[in-house]
């Protein structure tokens, strides 16, 4: 069977599954409750100094979906407002429970080379594995200096992240926001400062509905609302562009990656280890769903991985990073065409309804003898743009099939309407 041991900057653990700095990990006896659940690790929620903050009522809000609940999570909560000296005890206690799994402490303190100087000793006192710099919350840390106010701002990244080299033995993780134009800033800042890995996304600045009874935003907290941190299945696909940017990054290059960003499934999981990261954080799924989660996505991994051929998770780690290109280095000259399944086609017509109001009027709708419908591709118009595959309700009904057309590759940088070309005349 498929090995899922992870070595992530030498800090071992089971199975490549974390969970993210959140409230599953808050205190000891949730971690504890994880660590029986089978997890592999954890990054402890994200410690500041004394007095702690203090948290509001009402803290989530979410978006559902066509019958999907929480396909998105909004938070409006802080780090812990649990005093610092009693979560140092449990994280102690707790690492020396669970030597075997990993332990990495998040962390938030004003940006000043005092404050990180005098916090570091005592994490690093605990045993932890590693620490994690909390550079992305997005509300209400950030408006104190801290947060993802750092995290915007390579040049502060940079400081905090050698203070932090300096003055521990412990690998550093930078946790990135993805509020920012160009992830790739903060990223090589951290490089340059010497962090050990990076870690993303953190959740995205957000309000996911309106109260239209209060006129507030949700959740509200006596009337009012604020905006908040989008996590959860919906920020995905945002996730994976940000970390197989950095993993393909010629700057970054040989930097640790924990992924983060609605991680669902073993299949999530996979994509983003093949998109270059070493391991994952889970949060949500683990909110909607309870700590057992990780059960079938550990089995659903090592099954993957052996039908594969897969025995570790290193042989398909960064294998999806070279074919992650910019448009221009696309083969215009590719083509394909959706072919339908009859078969297996329910004439619902929604292929034709979205080709023919929103596309490129490829799909004929015909009668049968019978007096029933029969939708049929127009290949000669069918531009292979994949609408009637996705809108279709029945997997594998509509398959999009390659097309040889006779035809070299051909990227932008070399097409013949690119006044820019690489081979134009000069």
């Amino acid at each position: 069977m498929a090995d899922l041991s992870n070595d992530f900057l030498g800090i071992r653990s089971p199975n490549p599954y974390w969970l993210a700095s959140a409230p599953p990990t808050d205190k000891e006896y949730n971690v504890v409750r994880a660590f029986r659940a089978g997890w592999g690790g954890v990054v402890w929620k994200t410690l500041g100094e004394d007095p702690p903050v203090v948290n509001v009522s009402s803290r989530y809000g979410a978006v559902s979906y066509n019958g999907t609940r929480v396909a998105g999570l909004n938070n409006i909560e802080l780090i812990t407002d649990r005093p610092l000296e009693l979560n140092l005890r449990e994280i102690k206690q707790v690492k020396r429970d669970w030597p075997d799994r990993a332990m990495i402490v998040s962390l938030m303190v004003p940006c000043e080379e005092q404050s990180w100087k005098s916090i570091l000793p005592l994490v690093e006192d605990t045993g932890a594995d590693g620490i994690e710099l909390n550079f992305g919350c997005p509300h209400g840390m950030s408006e104190r200096g801290m947060g993802s106010a750092v995290g915007q701002v390579p040049e502060y990244v940079e400081m905090v992240a050698r203070w932090c080299k300096q003055y521990t033995r412990m690998p550093v993780i930078v946790k990135l926001t993805p509020n920012i134009t160009n992830i790739l800033g903060p990223a090589r800042a951290a490089r340059r400062g010497g962090a050990d890995a990076v870690s993303l996304i953190n959740t995205i600045q957000s309000i996911v509905s309106i109260d239209l009874d209060l006129m507030a935003p949700t959740p509200t907290v006596d009337g009012l609302g604020t905006h908040g941190g989008y996590c959860g299945p919906a920020v995905k696909p945002i996730a994976l562009r940000m970390v197989g940017q950095i993993a393909r990054d010629p700057e970054c290059q040989g930097m640790a990656i924990s992924a983060i960003g609605g991680i669902s499934t073993w299949r999530d999981a996979a994509e983003f280890m093949a998109l270059g990261a070493t391991n994952v954080q889970v949060c949500t799924a683990a909110m909607t769903h309870g700590f057992k989660i990780v059960e079938d996505m550990s089995s659903g991994l090592a099954n993957w991985m052996d039908e594969k051929g897969y025995a570790g998770t290193r042989a398909f780690q960064g294998l999806a990073v070279p074919n992650f290109v910019e448009w221009q280095d696309l083969n215009i000259n590719f083509k394909s065409v959706a072919a339908i399944d009859q078969d297996a086609c329910i004439q619902c017509g929604k292929c034709y309804i979205a080709c023919e109001d929103t596309s490129h009027q490829s799909i004929f709708a015909l009668r049968t003898p019978e007096g029933g419908r029969r939708y049929e591709i127009n290949e000669a118009e069918c531009v292979g743009c994949n609408l009637c595959m996705h809108v279709c309700p029945v997997d594998n009904c509509i398959t999009m099939q390659s097309v040889d057309t006779g035809l070299p590759y051909l990227n932008w940088q070399h097409h013949p309407n690119n006044p820019m070309r690489k081979d134009a005349a000069e």
